[in-house]
């Protein structure tokens, strides 16, 4: 239960996910629901305010029964779309050394992974960073 690292795992994507991210990101995140209004999928992004050239990807969820359906590579795709016309030509993202299905994924989608960087997120949580160069794509 709870997927990746179970209910630990659960709560710490939980707490990833605040109400203002949706409140103010509303113009460069996406939602996809089903016919009765349920979460398909969503990618929380948004154009960095210090890096001009750099949009950032905050979290991306897809319901484990839609996997493999395309769901992911949609929202990413139409996101890089998005930050290209913001003017940005980098789009980054992290996710955790144990989570190898998201690492292969951004990997295919053509992002560049980092080393693990220890203590990235605070104290015992490492993080892979991604970089993709949209210019490149």
């Amino acid at each position: 239960m709870g997927g990746l690292k179970g209910k630990a795992g659960a709560t710490e994507r939980a707490l990833l996910l605040p109400r203002l991210y949706f409140q103010h990101f509303t113009s460069t995140s996406f939602l996809v629901e089903r016919g009765g209004g349920d979460v398909a999928a969503f990618l929380v992004g948004f154009p960095s305010q210090t890096e001009p050239e750099t949009a950032y990807v905050h979290f991306v969820g897809v319901d484990p029964v839609l996997h493999g359906q395309g769901l992911g590579r949609v929202l990413y795709r139409t996101f890089f779309e998005l930050a290209r016309s913001h003017g940005r030509r980098y789009v980054h993202c992290i996710t955790s050394p144990e989570n190898a299905a998201s690492q292969a994924f951004h990997t295919r989608l053509g992002f560049a992974a980092s080393p693990v960087k220890p203590d990235y997120d605070g104290p015992g949580f490492d993080r892979v960073a991604f970089t993709i160069d949209l210019s490149a794509q």
